[in-house]
């Protein structure tokens, strides 16, 4: 018992040093002013508020993509990479969207539209909402993310209609401090605080107060005959603010509902019916400032499936966007600072993409395109990060299986080549950044012309992660239910097929095609587990080393136009030319770009041997492979791959041997024996075929 109350005692003084110190300490309008005249940050709009806040969290320039990355979405530091985005073009959607937030910043414009995140279903456009909205409400509650509006105090003392449970209000927009200074004024006291501001925009404040503290404005001063010094010092309190969605600050999340059960008070407040009997139906103090875009003063609205809205909604994101006020029934236009962030399918889009009456709205608007991953690597890292954040039985993950997964995720959202020149497996290489594998591939021009053929953008179809996702998770418990500790590509596979036809997301139309994709993708992990059981039945370092080493030097006397010593006789002689070519073709260089391909190696020897490292062939992704291929075919006449899927024509230790070795290149015991029987039966059907 003692042990849980010390944890409990434990847990309450980190909750309370999570707070911010000042949170509930009030301060005065003049220790206001000096605050922000030292640290004018504090009195940002919420675009310069939310372009900070991702530099806070860090950038980095992924040079191999060309990208920025920003720490918050590629590393999720907060929540242990629990929420991290994988892919090149999500990456480039979330730069995209830090661009016009920060272009809003300096009042670019951005700042006066909606910022429409559209894609497909699962393509993250959601979850980076929401992580959107979980650091907004971190950065708040740092020093630098400090924002401060104010509260009018006393208010019965001096007016005697002032409801006694209202002594005490708080600014219902959760204004900065600073409109409380008549503009007049106001401009000078801006003036002095950009003076002392390092930032790449400047501090702007020409917001009106709110209906009802403009009421307690004009009755406070006149109860001090115009002085508003006695008004500051008597009746207003600066607070601080952290955004808190559950608690409706600063944050809100906005869904369409059905029409009959909507109306625009859930944007734009309503009166407060219990204050009429109070107050009176006209009185700025019976108003309740509940509506969405009320409580996201100051930071992020959200709209979940903004275009399902009904049109007669949307016309009050026109003010909201472009004029920055909204219009509550029965009341004066109030302003308001807020990031508006939408969210949309594709459906819904090209619904209202024709639509005329949509034109003052669409002009609105900024469409940041969420396309799906269309790199099949980062895509299995999104499958990886599924199974990281649940409870997966111990089961092993075979080596391609998630790759594998996630190329055929890929293959249904890109676009088919033209030309010929390059196939869809090619391509599906090339975005991953295996060009080495697809030589004579231009991935900038695929994509131009991805661009050109695709209805909207390439990746903005196909089959979801979701519906992977899922069938792996099927898989993974199908795998179980068998007592198989391992999940192989051919039993996911298996389930792909099985259930294409099952998912409502899937059109019909397409069905045929994904079929194809599909064996495509079988296809090439027939290549891949081939390639793992030549590397562990054939792998030879010592020999791998002496045919690279022989490799180079016949290189290097073909492009010095020199001669070699023969390794029998002893005797000077010109390049092995078939040796060259038996090692070249392993790798399909073909005769016109022999000379490329070993100038290319050549420069690669020499920088290795400038920066004082000795050949290793291991090191060179290209010439390894080829090195390891030829070492396969000069062996694999010797090999039984009939005895391979039949374990009693071989030795138990030959066997164990190969099995060992596929362990060593990350699978399961088990999983090497089903890969080692299945490219065993695949290679032999292929040398009987020849």
């Amino acid at each position: 018992m003692t042990s849980n109350i010390e944890s409990l005692e434990t847990l309450s003084q980190e909750y309370q040093a999570s707070i911010p110190t000042d949170l509930r300490e009030s301060q005065s309008f003049d220790w206001y002013l000096q605050q922000v005249t030292t640290e004018p940050e504090i009195a940002r709009n919420a675009h310069q508020r939310v372009a900070d806040m991702f530099d806070y969290y860090g950038t980095e320039y992924d040079e191999e993509a060309g990208v920025v990355e920003y720490r918050l979405a590629s590393e999720d530091p907060l929540y242990d990479g629990e929420n991290t985005f994988y892919g090149r073009e999500i990456h480039e959607a979330i730069h995209e969207f830090v661009n016009k937030v920060k272009s809003g910043a300096r009042g670019l414009g951005p700042e006066k539209r909606i910022k429409l995140f559209l894609g497909p279903v699962g393509s993250g456009k959601s979850d980076f909402d929401r992580q959107l909205r979980r650091y907004f409400e971190d950065y708040t509650t740092r020093e630098e993310g400090r924002m401060y509006p104010f509260r009018w105090t006393n208010l019965c003392d001096v007016l005697p209609d002032q409801d006694p449970t209202d002594d005490v209000v708080r600014s219902p927009m959760a204004q900065d401090p600073l409109v409380l200074v008549p503009l007049s004024q106001r401009g000078r006291v801006i003036e002095a605080i950009n003076e002392t501001l390092d930032a790449p925009y400047t501090i702007r404040n020409e917001q009106a107060l709110d209906p009802a503290s403009e009421f307690y404005l004009d009755r406070l001063l006149g109860y001090y005959d115009d002085d508003l010094q006695q008004v500051l010092e008597n009746h207003i309190e600066i607070v601080r603010l952290v955004a808190d969605e559950n608690k409706r600050q600063c944050v809100e999340t906005f869904e369409p509902k059905d029409k009959k059960n909507q109306d625009e008070t859930e944007l734009t407040g309503d009166v407060n019916y219990s204050k009429i009997a109070v107050y009176g139906e006209s009185d700025p103090r019976a108003f309740d400032y509940s509506g969405a875009f009320c409580n996201a003063n100051r930071g992020l609205f959200s709209g979940e499936e903004l275009l399902k809205l009904q049109r007669e909604f949307l016309y009050d994101f026109l003010h909201a966007t472009q004029e920055q006020t909204i219009k509550p029934k029965n009341n004066p236009r109030m302003d308001i600072d807020q990031v508006i962030v939408g969210r949309t399918n594709m459906p819904e889009y090209k619904d209202k993409k024709g639509d005329e009456k949509m034109e003052a709205f669409n002009d609105r608007t900024k469409r940041i395109d969420f396309p799906y991953v269309l790199q099949y690597e980062e895509e299995s890292e999104i499958y990886r990060k599924m199974l990281r954040n649940a409870d997966v039985p111990d089961i092993h993950v075979e080596p391609h299986t998630l790759e594998m997964a996630g190329l055929f995720g890929v293959l249904t959202r890109i676009e088919e080549p033209s030309g010929g020149q390059v196939d869809l497996i090619q391509k599906a290489k090339a975005y991953n950044g295996e060009i080495d594998e697809a030589d004579d591939v231009d991935v900038k021009k695929l994509r131009e012309e991805a661009t050109e053929t695709a209805e909207i953008g390439e990746g903005m179809e196909g089959v979801s992660p979701r519906f992977i996702g899922d069938e792996i998770a099927e898989a993974i418990m199908d795998s179980m239910h068998r007592s198989r500790e391992f999940l192989s590509p051919l039993t996911t596979f298996n389930h792909l097929e099985g259930n294409l036809e099952n998912h409502g997301s899937i059109p019909e139309d397409r069905f045929e095609t994904y079929y194809r994709y599909l064996e495509l993708v079988r296809e090439e992990y027939k290549a891949r587990a081939i390639e793992d059981v030549r590397h562990a039945l054939a792998y030879d370092l010592d020999e791998i080393q002496r045919q690279g080493e022989k490799y180079m030097d016949h290189v290097m006397a073909y492009i010095d136009d020199d001669t070699v010593e023969d390794e029998i006789t002893g005797r000077e002689q010109g390049p092995d030319e078939t040796f060259l070519r038996s090692v070249e073709k392993r790798l399909d260089v073909p005769e016109d770009r022999k000379d490329d391909f070993r100038q290319e190696v050549s420069n690669w020897v020499s920088r290795r041997a400038r920066e004082g490292q000795a050949f290793d062939p291991q090191d060179n992704d290209r010439l390894r492979r080829a090195l390891e291929r030829k070492l396969w075919e000069d062996k694999k006449h010797n090999i039984n791959f009939s005895a391979l899927v039949s374990s009693g024509e071989m030795d138990d230790d030959e066997r164990n041997a190969w099995v060992n070795a596929l362990i060593e290149q990350g699978y399961s015991r088990e999983g090497a024996k089903e890969v080692l029987e299945f490219a065993g039966a695949e290679v032999a059907r292929a040398e009987i075929e020849t």
